[in-house]
């Protein structure tokens, strides 16, 4: 199910990231703002859309600046016909309901670990538990990551429902944002 209030229709070139992490074949576009804005939040958002026509399903990321960019892996580029460089169509619609995500391992155990935590988590809300994940892979070094699984963990079996201190816009922090491009110096 979708909310058809927040459908788009755009033209976007993709891009090459400068640092594909181990996997060069992926590709990813910025939404235009107007897009952007019709989407209910402007942290994480989970899409159905289309890129040339093929279907697919998407997690949007933030990106820094109160919009939105999406990872397009090689798979989806080739059964769309397109290649990092070209302009593509783009048709995107928020989902009714966010899916729940997958929780990565290292936080399930430590929920598992702590009964109060993992009795608080499952009365939270999708959106909730999704800005809890977001903030914890969000961390850019191992250490951080663990102190903040740690602290949401602590968090919760306390009661708190929330995360809080989080932008999960990246917009005031300027902590979150898409890959440089290849082609560019600065962030696309």
């Amino acid at each position: 199910m979708t909310r058809k209030d927040t459908r788009s229709r755009f033209e976007a070139r993709v891009l090459r990231p400068d640092q594909p992490g181990g996997d060069d074949s992926w590709g990813f576009v910025i939404l235009p703002g107007a897009a952007s804005a019709k989407l209910p939040r402007r942290g994480r958002t989970t899409v159905a859309g289309t890129i040339n026509g093929r279907a697919f399903q998407a997690l949007l990321e933030p990106d820094g600046n109160k919009s939105h960019w999406l990872r397009i892996d090689a798979g989806l580029l080739d059964s769309a016909g397109a290649v990092v460089g070209d302009l593509a169509q783009f048709e995107i619609v928020a989902l009714e309901r966010e899916p729940e995500p997958e929780i990565p391992a290292d936080l399930l155990e430590a929920l598992e670990a702590s009964p109060e935590a993992r009795a608080t988590w499952d009365a939270t809300t999708t959106v909730a538990r999704l800005d809890w994940i977001h903030w914890i892979v969000s961390a850019k070094q191992a250490k951080t990551r663990a102190k903040r699984i740690a602290d949401a963990c602590d968090m919760l079996a306390s009661g708190k429902r929330r995360v809080c201190c989080f932008d999960p816009s990246g917009y005031y922090s300027k902590a979150l944002g898409p890959p440089m491009s290849a082609n560019s110096s600065s962030k696309t």
